[in-house]
């Protein structure tokens, strides 16, 4: 059944890593608004047709035109994609209307929340979720002006339910945060039903609370919240234990809204104070980096050196998100996540390797192209350093690696940390390039001293005396437990593509534990 789960996972997510966590946001949220249209036009839900457009179209210009100001400001190329997927998490959010002084109250959310993306920042991170911002704004002035409106959350309806959850799912699959919304979930639902629970018994109501359940969640935004909202990256912290904390904190905020003075902030306030927490774990890995040195490590790798003013903290197998503005961005956008080679004993240099397209003959990204051009001395934004893929606190515990090509980076740092620091594993690389050109940081593994086994087409030339060539290019689940019969005694590391994670699925679930990190390209 895990090998099942893992294999089935790792496909989806092969499917959804062709494009970027954006493009997968906007197209959920296109399709969720469509389907919104269509039950409004059947009446099922509060806004007419008209209403929705209307609402729509004032919250697109509002954004798109404050993104471009600002973007004109900063000389940075516009993100459009980020501009229309603030103004549809908006246009579920806000109450849409036809009447003008709401709409002036409609377009001010939606300035104010694309301007909260440069005024609460900070070294290109979002301090709160925009959209979240817009909405508390205009709650707030609403209570001066109340025809300028309020947030409304429409969204939660039962009639909605079931589209935001089938659309919500491929933006949590793609950014893999379904684990930490589905604790936000069980949080938010159990806090709303002792709430309502209380509610009731205060009004001399008797009701059991297994009742109140499904009212709640399917009543609720709180759908809506985990899946486009609390799961945006850029407001989350770098680590999963921190980030359940932040979803079990916004899920109690949610699920028991306070009024604050003489205005209840609902939903946004809960999100608002969680992306707060969020902020406080991570504000210090948002930062710069100066390129000074670019290499080539084989003919399809190449490698980065960069150099922070200050350390750049992160532990070893973990992953830094680079942003490399560019004009005309494809479907992958601006930002990737690169493994970072390096180990944290060896700031403040900071290296990251990656697979060149070009190289390999096959077609070349709109990012790969912009970081091509990047020369030595410039500077790109670092926007946070995320991951769990670590090895075992206690370094008694067994430990299996497998890496598929450039996958090899994060455990080179682990690799290069453990001998740097003494410390004593017992530790086996399954390492599986194309050919024996292919195989990265050769150099650097064997001084780790431990044993590999490589799977290549070519047999590679002068391998180390605890290096063997298994043969072959391909693994699947059989070959790997031929080459590591001792895989149960061992907790099993994966670092490659979702499709190679599927295959060895049946093998890895004998593995004492299983962590993967799938990755689909650049």
């Amino acid at each position: 059944m895990i090998a099942s789960l893992t294999s089935f996972s790792n496909r989806v997510f092969a499917v959804l890593g062709r494009m970027s966590m954006y493009r997968v946001v906007f197209l959920a949220l296109v399709g969720l608004s469509v389907v919104a249209l269509l039950v409004s036009m059947l009446g099922l839900v509060a806004p007419t047709p008209v209403e929705l457009i209307v609402t729509l179209a004032v919250l697109a210009v509002a954004c798109v035109v404050t993104d471009a100001i600002a973007h004109r400001v900063v000389r940075l190329p516009l993100r459009l994609e980020s501009a229309l997927i603030t103004s549809f998490i908006l246009v579920f959010v806000l109450r849409p209307t036809l009447e003008p002084a709401a709409l002036g109250g409609i377009a001010i959310a939606g300035v104010v929340a694309s301007a909260s993306k440069y005024l609460l920042a900070w070294r290109g991170r979002h301090i709160f979720n925009p959209a979240a911002v817009g909405a508390t704004v205009l709650t707030l002035l609403s209570v001066a002006v109340p025809a300028l409106g309020a947030s409304s959350w429409w969204v939660g309806t039962p009639v909605l339910a079931a589209p935001v959850i089938l659309f919500g799912l491929a933006v949590l699959w793609r950014t893999e945060k379904v684990r930490v919304i589905a604790l936000f979930l069980v949080v938010a639902v159990g806090v709303g039903v002792v709430r309502t629970s209380v509610q009731y018994q205060q009004a001399g109501i008797a009701v059991e609370g297994a009742d109140l359940v499904w009212p709640v969640l399917w009543s609720s935004p709180f759908l809506f919240l985990g899946a486009f909202m609390l799961s945006e990256p850029l407001t989350l912290p770098p680590r999963r234990w921190q980030q359940l904390i932040v979803a079990a904190l916004v899920g109690v905020l949610a699920g028991w809204p306070i009024d604050v003075g003489a205005v209840g902030l609902g939903q946004e306030r809960a999100l608002l104070i969680g992306n707060l927490l969020a902020f406080a774990f991570t504000f210090r890995t948002a930062m710069r980096l100066t390129l000074t040195r670019r290499r080539h490590l084989t003919p399809t790798v190449q490698e980065l050196t960069f150099r922070t003013k200050r350390p750049l903290r992160f532990a070893p197998g973990q992953f830094l998100e680079l942003d490399v503005p560019h004009r005309r961005p494809d479907a992958r956008g601006t930002r990737r996540e690169f493994s970072i080679v390096s180990a944290p004993a060896d700031a403040p240099d900071v290296r990251v390797a990656f697979r060149d397209a070009v190289g390999a003959g096959a077609p070349q990204s709109s990012y790969k192209k912009a970081l091509a051009d990047v020369t030595e001395g410039s500077s790109l934004a670092v926007t946070g350093v995320w991951g769990d893929f670590l090895l075992p606190t206690s370094t008694s515990s067994p430990v299996l690696m497998v890496a598929a090509g450039i996958g090899v980076t994060p455990f080179v740092s682990q690799l290069r940390q453990a001998r740097l620091t003494e410390q004593d594993r017992d530790v086996v690389l399954v390492y599986i390039a194309s050919e024996a050109s292919e195989l990265v940081y050769r150099e650097e593994i064997e001084a780790s001293g431990v044993p590999v086994v490589v799977f290549t087409r070519d047999e590679p030339a002068g391998l180390a005396p605890h290096w063997r060539w298994a043969r072959g290019v391909r693994l699947d689940a059989d070959g790997l437990i031929r080459v590591v019969p001792d895989i149960a005694m061992r907790h099993a590391y994966i670092s490659g593509p979702p499709r190679l994670i599927a295959d060895l699925a049946p093998a890895l679930e004998r593995a004492r534990s299983i962590t993967t990190d799938a990755f689909s390209g650049y």
